[in-house]
């Protein structure tokens, strides 16, 4: 019993020395590189480049704004949907606190 102890001693200091390694150097991997932009500069910066929602293409800024303004025109204000189905979901939007209310009710 006596011959294991000082092994355990040198056990615990070489995996507290391993552990002090380990995490000075994730500290070190975690630091952005040096030549990174802050985020605080990055969030006052004016964004003037965009991309086309229909291509994906770079555009400037008027064109951004010329093309969503004529994206908005075409748009119609709500989709027509077939009375009847419009119907089953009132009655299915209708049933679910029903069913909360009333558990033993099968409809």
């Amino acid at each position: 019993m006596n011959r294991i102890f000082p092994y355990i001693g040198k056990l615990l200091l070489l995996y507290s020395s391993g552990a002090v390694l380990l995490s000075s150097t994730d500290r070190m991997l975690a630091l952005p590189p040096p030549d990174d932009t802050p985020e605080e500069v990055l969030r006052t910066e004016i964004i003037t480049g965009a991309r086309s929602p229909i291509d994906g293409k770079p555009v400037d800024a008027a064109e951004y704004a010329q093309l969503r303004a004529s994206l908005a025109e075409a748009q119609p204000g709500r989709p027509q949907v077939d009375p009847e189905v419009q119907h089953l979901i009132f009655l299915l939007r209708l049933s679910y606190p029903l069913r909360k209310l009333f558990p033993f009710l099968h409809f």
